[in-house]
This record gives C-alpha cells, sequence and structure tokens, in this order.
C-alpha cells in the first residue's frame, strides 16, 4: 500500500525532473518494462494506439516530445492515490490540465501509465 510521504515524494521529484529536462532524471521513475498510453504520442509517434512499451522505447518518446516542447514546464495541482497507484494532476506550461494515472510495480517504479488531457 501507498503512503502519502511515499507519493508526495515521488509526485515533487517527478515534476522536478520533468521541469529540469534531464531525461536520466525523469527516467529513473519507471520500470524496464513500462507502459504509457497517451494522446501525445499518437501525435510524437505517429501510432494510433498511443501505446509505448518498454523503458528504451519510453526514453526515446520522451526525447522527442523534449525536443518538440522545448518550453515544457509542469506545476503540479494535486496528486491522489490508491493502494499501488497515484494520480498526477498538473498544468503545463500552457496552461493545459493533465491527469496522468501511474500504477506502481513491485520496484517502486511505475509501470504503466495513463496520460488524460484537458482542451
Amino acid at each position: 500500500m501507498l503512503h502519502e510521504e511515499q507519493v508526495r515524494e515521488l509526485a515533487d521529484h517527478w515534476v522536478k525532473a520533468w521541469n529540469s529536462h534531464d531525461l536520466d532524471r525523469i527516467m529513473a521513475h519507471y520500470d524496464d518494462d513500462v507502459v504509457l498510453v497517451s494522446p501525445v504520442a499518437v501525435k510524437v509517434t505517429g501510432d494510433p494506439s498511443g501505446r509505448v512499451s518498454g523503458k528504451a522505447a519510453l526514453r526515446s518518446y520522451f526525447e522527442r516530445a523534449l525536443d518538440l516542447y522545448p518550453n515544457l514546464r509542469f506545476d503540479l495541482v494535486d496528486v491522489m492515490w490508491g493502494l499501488q497507484s497515484v494520480v498526477l494532476y498538473y498544468t503545463n506550461q500552457r496552461g493545459s490540465k493533465t491527469g496522468e494515472y501511474m500504477e506502481i510495480g513491485p520496484s517502486g517504479k511505475v509501470s504503466r501509465v495513463v496520460a488524460n488531457y484537458s482542451g
């Protein structure tokens, strides 16, 4: 079961890693077998499933996304958690809102991400 202190620390570190644009810091949060599903992945990868599987593919996707969005910045609005999952709710540099549902695997790292965006 996840605990508030652990989840808030994860959320803080995750946002700081993204805002630093340091790919190694960002990738430190993810399991080797991670799966991400995102509408942005459809645009960046051209794959209509929006699915990115595995840490190497995710790194490549994030690298392309950081190149496409050089001013990318996240501001955490809220964090919610369940037994083995968290939802990070944040705004980006354009003011758009995002909710990312993340399942935490046995390693304590993110094993699955489903991203949801406002207009």
